[in-house]
């Protein structure tokens, strides 16, 4: 990474330049500014919240592999097609890199992890990713955490639990290994993402491009060797895998890379809370679940834990 770059790293996360200065004090239009790119990057976890109800109501089952795979890659094509820009240099193993954790890799630890457990103790165990981010971040990003991001981050935690979590709650140890470890992948996807920035001249839609392709060219053989194809796809499953594809994938994510930008990976992280939030709410509406005293509660903590994880200093500039 650039030395300008390295120094709006610093500045964005509260940091002070090379020179010893402190960064300017944060304006009320600076703060609003961070504010606005953080509503946009939490649709990202927000859309994903509603993964469960699509796959549910309209994709064929038993196939999530193939569900990974449709939507990365078809977003990923589509978004060359559309930039039609390639990696060039180390970009190359970069783009690779992040492609694996971020959808590779991921989507299949995350399906093996959800068809394996509960969803409240999978949502439970993907809490624990602000955590994961702010330990990543002493190493990679040379930030230490807060007391407010760890208090925030373990509020987090509780919060989910009570949201999701039933006493009849089952426990897997390969599934919560599953569950673990893609949750791992995605926090350093996170704050390799910050470390690494974006190719000067790139736009943000090409660099998520590059990942989609990426991770779906690993997730299609696999698909397609271990579920292969349905006989034949319903106006529902294009429907579903249209909307996961489009909005749960290629928006989204475009959205999630640009809040990765510009906003402390810890901020960030904690936008992902907002994931099990809506999978909760989106049950409540379209599912006709309820809500327990609990749960209310809960719902309660993980928006207190998402307001007390934002660190929105001035916005980094691309």
């Amino acid at each position: 990474m650039s030395v300008s770059a390295s120094v709006s790293t610093a500045t964005a996360q509260g940091g002070s330049t090379p020179g010893g200065s402190a960064a300017p004090p944060n304006s009320a239009k600076a703060t609003k500014a961070a504010a606005g790119i953080a509503a946009l990057a939490a649709i990202g976890p927000a859309t994903w919240g509603t993964t469960y109800v699509t796959t549910t109501e309209l994709l064929p089952p038993d196939r999530p592999l193939l569900a990974a795979a449709l939507r990365a890659l078809p977003a990923g094509l589509i978004l060359l097609a559309l930039t039609g820009r390639l990696p060039r240099g180390d970009w190359w193993w970069k783009a690779a890199v992040l492609g694996l954790l971020n959808f590779g890799a991921f989507f299949p630890l995350l399906f093996f992890g959800a068809y394996h457990l509960p969803g409240g103790v999978a949502s439970t165990i993907s809490a624990v990713m602000p955590l994961l981010v702010a330990g990543f971040g002493i190493g990679v990003l040379k930030v230490r955490p807060t007391r407010r991001t760890l208090i925030a981050g373990l509020v987090g935690v509780i919060g989910v639990a009570l949201l999701v979590l039933r006493g009849s709650a089952a426990v897997d140890a390969a599934g919560i290994t599953a569950m673990l470890a893609a949750t791992t992948l995605m926090a350093l996807a996170v704050v390799l993402s910050k470390r690494w920035g974006r190719p000067e001249g790139v736009s943000l839609l090409a660099l998520t491009g590059w990942q989609l392709t990426a991770g779906g060219l690993v997730l299609a053989p696999v698909a397609l060797t271990a579920e292969g194809l349905p006989d034949h796809f319903t106006g529902a499953n294009v429907a579903g895998y249209a909307y996961l594809g489009i909005i749960g994938t290629a928006l989204a994510y475009a959205l999630w890379f640009r809040g990765i930008e510009r906003l402390p990976a810890s901020s960030v992280s904690f936008l992902g809370l907002t994931n099990p939030v809506v999978a909760t709410l989106a049950g409540l509406l379209l599912l006709g679940q309820t809500l327990t005293p609990w749960q209310v509660g809960g719902l309660v903590l993980v928006v207190a834990s998402v307001l007390l994880g934002q660190n929105l200093r001035r916005p980094q500039r691309r």
